[in-house]
């Protein structure tokens, strides 16, 4: 029953630290999963308790220095990280024009685009970073879409109904408007 502590009413309550240094009674205490002892909050991480096993269950990544690829290496020497990256270039999947980060396209813009900082432009098609997401920030050239037809069918549709609207009086009145007669659009 080493390590354990408590009180006298609740001797199974909580437990020493297990740094020599410390030996602190935690009531909330961690347990490392690497070295499988019992840590106080502030000797819980590996490097406060000097862990000889910090790095279990952790992951290595080598960068491809051709086309910017991270490859795993969990669990191989420096030869067989070497020998991984070599056999990455020969298997066709290397594209050196991967490497090239894509930025901004707007003139002075060096905002490298990720795929959490970026806007697409619903009128232009364009990937944009969120500083220039707007039409009016990025010099919009408001390339037509493939539902811009639809788009501008609504927009006329609205303007009708903004324009019925406007002569009925908010729309409660109740004088109907023929449908032979074109709704006059005004302009603002």
């Amino acid at each position: 029953m080493a390590g354990r502590g408590g009180t006298e009413a609740f001797p199974d309550l909580g437990e020493h630290c297990q740094n020599p240094d410390c030996k602190l009674l935690d009531f909330l205490p961690f347990t490392c999963d690497g070295c499988k002892l019992v840590f106080c909050l502030e000797h819980r991480s590996y490097k406060s308790h000097d862990c000889p096993n910090s790095d279990h269950g952790s992951r290595t990544v080598s960068i491809c220095e051709t086309c910017s690829v991270a490859i795993e290496t969990t669990g191989f020497d420096q030869e067989g990280i070497k020998s991984l990256l070599e056999k990455h270039e020969r298997s066709g999947d290397c594209d050196p024009s991967k490497k090239k980060k894509p930025i901004c396209p707007v003139k002075r813009c060096k905002e490298v685009l990720t795929f959490a900082n970026n806007i697409t432009c619903k009128d232009c098609g364009v990937k944009f970073c969120l500083k220039h997401r707007f039409p009016t920030d990025h010099v919009c050239n408001k390339k037509t879409l493939a539902n811009s037809g639809t788009r501008s069918r609504w927009n006329e549709k609205f303007m009708e109904a903004l324009s019925l609207r406007n002569e009925k009086g908010c729309g409660r009145g109740t004088a109907s408007v023929s449908s032979s007669s074109s709704p006059s659009i005004r302009s603002f």
